[in-house]
């Protein structure tokens, strides 16, 4: 059985693609993440993860547009975790949809890597998705092998992002120094 990947970047991969390849499965990767920016973010996203199917022979298909006024729009007035749907909803229905189009079986996402993620919205998307699209959806809990892949994407030298990648979610990594910070002026202490 074949089964096309997303991929939100390189270092979420690795485990995935390993477990699925384990289990006999054929594995095409797909990049398409309209939610990652700035734009310089989603280029080092991308281009690590072309560079390594390149330098592996991984087949891969590449959706390289910046998507950023698409992903906006859906998320006009959403707030977490609904917010966190839309953009599975919308990653994975794209890979469903090309799935079918190019005659792969099923799909999955390395977003099921993460232990930052939303794993009942992922479900609750891929599984939509997979009605819709008429392709299988292969749900798998791979968080436990989350650190090992990141471990290993920092030996092999890859981009390490810090945020999923929206710029929400780049917002909400800096929210905590910044509250400390207004905490800190408005109790009149110094910072340390």
């Amino acid at each position: 059985m074949r089964v096309l990947l997303h991929t939100c970047c390189a270092s979420c991969l690795l485990y995935p693609l390993g477990a699925l390849r384990e289990e006999g499965l054929e594995v095409v990767v797909f990049f398409y993440n309209p939610n990652v920016h700035p734009y310089r973010e989603f280029r080092k996203r991308l281009v690590c993860v072309k560079d390594y199917c390149n330098a592996q022979g991984i087949a891969a298909i590449y959706n390289e547009e910046y998507e950023l006024e698409s992903f906006l729009g859906a998320l006009l007035g959403k707030q977490v975790p609904e917010r966190c749907g839309v953009c599975y909803a919308l990653r994975l229905n794209e890979t469903a949809r090309v799935a079918q189009e190019k005659e792969i079986d099923a799909f999955s996402t390395t977003l099921l890597v993460s232990p930052y993620q939303h794993h009942e919205a992922i479900k609750a998307a891929g599984l939509a998705a997979a009605a819709a699209h008429g392709v299988e959806f292969v749900w798998r809990d791979w968080r436990p092998g989350y650190r090992q892949a990141h471990e290993q994407g920092r030996q092999l030298g890859f981009y390490m992002q810090g945020y999923c990648g929206c710029i929400f979610s780049e917002e909400e990594r800096y929210r905590p120094k910044k509250r400390r910070a207004v905490q800190r002026r408005t109790q009149g202490t110094k910072n340390p």
